[in-house]
């Protein structure tokens, strides 16, 4: 009986001793790992198709590109994909006419019934967008500018709020220019709110169609 709980009670020590070599003596804090509010996030991901996001119901979309979208369809529309407002711009990301007309969408009315479209408009914005400020964003990017640290979804954002020459005439002008939309926003604010979201892999293109 002894020989037997001496068998059990040295199995016991074996696997603990095995087990203690697999766990750090002291912790670890390496700062690697933590991205401060200030920089902006570079990840190799995102998808231009929304239907690739899994799990979009969850609430932390944080900053990558699917959070900059609806960062920017919450300050536009909140979110509502039938919404016209009183200067006639359409749906979550409120788009108007000529807009969408220059990326192929004919019918303003199949683009408010039609979420999956919306969202390849938005996308098609930020790459005509990106090919017009290529040489913006490579200027200005990490400067601040009127006391607002640029990066390129802030300037994607001004540009989808003024278009792109409000943006760069902002910019060039060290912050002199203060352009706003015809509810009175300014890029500035959009420039600044923002700012620090993933867009690098959004591909610049001179005439993209939805």
């Amino acid at each position: 009986m002894i020989n037997k709980w001496l068998f059990y009670i040295g199995i016991v020590l074996i696997v603990g001793y095995i087990s203690s070599a697999f766990k750090p003596s002291e912790e670890l804090n390496n700062k690697r790992f933590y991205v401060s509010q200030k920089e902006e996030l570079l990840y190799q991901f995102p998808s231009e198709n929304p239907s690739d996001y899994f799990h979009q119901s969850l609430p932390f979309i944080g900053k990558h590109f699917i959070g900059f979208k609806e960062a920017i369809a919450t300050r536009e529309s909140l979110g509502q994909y039938h919404l016209v407002n009183s200067l006639g711009y359409m749906g979550k990301y409120q788009f108007g006419s000529d807009a969408l007309r220059f990326f192929g969408i004919k019918s303003n009315s199949a683009f408010l019934n039609s979420p999956e479209l919306q969202e390849k408009a938005f996308v098609a914005l930020i790459k005509y967008n990106k090919y017009k400020l290529q040489d913006i964003i490579e200027e200005y990017r990490g400067k601040t500018i009127d006391g607002v640290r640029v990066t390129e979804s802030g300037i994607l954002a001004a540009a989808h709020l003024g278009g792109a020459g409000s943006i760069r005439r902002f910019l060039e002008s060290n912050g002199k220019k203060r352009c706003r939309d015809g509810y009175g926003t300014s890029v500035k604010s959009y420039l600044r709110k923002f700012g620090g979201y993933e867009t690098h892999n959004i591909k610049p293109d001179s005439s993209p169609k939805v």
